[in-house]
C-alpha cells in the first residue's frame, strides 16, 4: 500500500462520527456482573487488545537540529503513522488530564543537544514500552484519543489531540459511576491501599535488581563475542606471520609452518563463536530485558499514581476542610459581634460553596480509591508476565549454549592439526589430568 493510500485510510479511520459520545462516558472497564470495582480481564487477554511497533525513520534536518521521527504501527487499527517526540509529550499530557486517577506511564527524558544513537535507541525502545501499555489499558484503549493517535496521519496531530480533551471534564466527570463510588469500595479501603503500596514497592525493587542483572547478563554475552573474535583474528594474524625463521631454528621449520597454517584457519570457528554469543546477547536484551524493563514501567506508573493520589485530591480534600473550618469560625465571631446582616449573608453564602466543594472533593476522593483499586488489580494480571519472563531467560540460555557447543565441537578436532609434525609431540589430552595443577 502506498503512503497516500495509507495516509487516507489511517484518516478516516481516525475521524469521529458528528455527535460521536465520549468513550470515557460510556465505557467501563469489563467487570464481572455484580460488582463493577472487580475486574476479569486474564493477562493474554491484555496483551491482545494491541502490538504496537515504534521504529526509526531516517533523520530529517531542520533550520538548525535534526528531528528524530518514528513510524508507529498498530496491529489492531492496522495503520501506520509517523510521529515525533513531541507529539508522545501532547498524547501523554492529554491522558493525564483525561484519567488523573490512572496508571499514566511516564515517557522517557527530552535530551535535545548531544543526543547519540543509543540515547535514541534507547528512548525508541521507551516510548514503545509506553504505547504498547496504554494501547492495552482498558479504559484508554477504548478512549478516542488512543484512536487518533495511532490512526489519524495529518500533520496536526497535536492540536487533534487538544480539541478532543478541551471543554470534556476528566473520567471524574464522564462516568456515571464516578459519585456512586464510595459503595462500592471495601470498609477497609485505606489499609487494603497502604498494604498494596508497600507490596508494589517491594516487588518494584525486586524486579529492578533483576533487570540490573538481566542487563549485565545480557553485556556480558556481547563482550563474551567481541574477546572471541578479538582471539580468532589474533590467532589468523599469528597464522599469517611473514617474518622469515632464523637460519637457528631450520630444524623445526616444517613444525612452524604447519602449526601456522592450522591457526590461520581457526579464526572461522571463532567469529562463528562470536556471532553466536552476539545472537544471545541481543535476545536476552528483547526478550528479557526489555519485558523486565515494561514491567518496571507499569509498576513505576503505579507509584507515580500513588503519589499523585496523596499530593493531589487528598491534599485538595484537607485544604478544603481547614479553609471550612476557618469560615466556620469566622461565621461564629461575626454573630457573636453582630455585625452587619449583608456581611453575614456573604459569609454564608461562602460557607455554602465550601460545603459543596467539600461534597465535591470527598466523591473525588472515592473516585480516586476505586480507579486505585482497579489498577492495583492490573498490576497483579500482569503478575503472571514473571513466567513469561523467566521462561524466556532460559530459552535464550538453553539455545545459547547448545547452539555454541556444537561449534566448540566442530573445532575441536581442528587441533589435532596444531599437533602434526613433531613425532615426538604428543596429542593434546580430551580433559585435565587427575590432581590440580597447582597441587604441592
Amino acid at each position: 500500500m502506498s503512503y497516500s493510500t495509507k495516509e487516507r485510510a489511517c484518516s478516516d479511520l481516525a475521524k469521529p462520527p458528528v455527535n460521536e459520545p465520549r468513550e470515557a462516558e460510556q465505557f467501563l472497564m469489563q467487570t464481572p456482573q455484580g460488582n463493577p470495582l472487580l475486574l476479569s480481564h486474564t493477562l493474554q487477554e491484555l496483551l491482545s487488545k494491541d502490538s504496537v511497533q515504534v521504529e526509526l525513520i531516517p533523520e530529517k534536518k531542520g533550520l538548525f537540529l535534526k528531528h528524530v521521527e518514528y513510524e508507529v504501527s498498530s496491529k489492531r487499527f492496522k495503520c501506520s503513522v509517523y510521529r515525533r517526540y513531541n507529539d508522545f509529550v501532547v498524547f501523554h499530557e492529554m491522558l493525564l488530564h483525561k484519567f488523573p486517577y490512572r496508571m499514566v506511564p511516564a515517557l522517557p527524558p527530552k535530551r535535545v543537544l548531544g543526543a547519540d544513537r543509543e540515547f535514541i535507541e534507547s528512548r525508541r525502545r521507551a516510548l514503545k514500552r509506553f504505547i504498547n501499555l496504554v494501547a492495552r489499558h482498558p479504559p484508554f484503549s477504548e478512549d478516542v484519543l488512543l484512536k487518533l493517535f495511532l490512526s489519524f496521519s495529518g500533520s496536526d496531530v497535536q492540536n487533534k489531540l487538544r480539541e478532543l480533551v478541551q471543554g470534556v471534564g476528566d473520567e471524574f466527570v464522564t462516568c456515571r459511576l464516578a459519585t456512586q463510588a464510595k459503595d462500592f469500595l471495601p470498609a477497609d479501603i485505606q489499609a487494603q491501599f497502604a498494604a498494596s503500596r508497600e507490596l508494589i514497592r517491594n516487588i518494584y525493587n525486586s524486579f529492578y535488581k533483576l533487570r540490573d542483572r538481566a542487563e549485565r547478563i545480557a553485556s556480558r554475552a556481547i563482550d563474551n563475542a567481541s574477546d572471541l573474535l578479538i582471539f580468532g583474528k589474533e590467532l589468523s594474524a599469528l597464522g599469517s606471520d611473514t617474518t622469515p625463521l632464523p637460519s637457528w631454528a631450520a630444524l623445526n621449520n616444517n613444525t612452524w609452518g604447519t602449526l601456522k597454517q592450522a591457526l590461520k584457519g581457526l579464526s572461522v570457528e571463532f567469529a562463528l563463536l562470536a556471532d553466536k554469543a552476539v545472537q544471545q546477547g541481543k535476545q536476552e536484551e528483547n526478550d528479557v530485558v526489555e519485558k523486565l524493563n515494561l514491567f518496571l514501567d507499569l509498576l513505576q506508573s503505579y507509584k507515580d499514581l500513588c503519589e499523585r493520589h496523596e499530593k493531589g485530591v487528598l491534599h485538595k480534600h484537607q485544604r478544603a476542610l481547614h479553609k471550612y473550618s476557618m469560615m466556620k469560625k469566622q461565621m461564629m465571631s461575626a454573630t457573636v459581634q453582630n455585625k452587619e446582616p449583608e456581611s453575614v449573608e456573604q459569609l454564608e453564602s461562602r460557607i455554602v460553596e465550601q460545603e459543596n466543594a467539600i461534597i465535591t472533593m470527598e466523591l473525588r476522593n472515592y473516585f480516586s480509591l476505586y480507579c486505585l483499586h482497579q489498577e492495583t488489580q492490573l498490576i497483579h494480571i500482569y503478575l503472571p508476565l514473571t513466567s513469561h519472563i523467566l521462561g524466556a531467560f532460559v530459552n535464550s540460555q538453553i539455545q545459547g549454549h547448545k547452539e555454541m557447543s556444537k561449534v566448540w565441537n566442530e573445532l575441536k578436532p581442528k587441533l589435532s592439526c596444531l599437533f602434526v609434525g613433531s613425532s615426538s609431540m604428543p596429542t593434546p589430552p580430551l580433559s585435565p589430568p587427575e590432581g590440580n595443577f597447582f597441587s604441592n
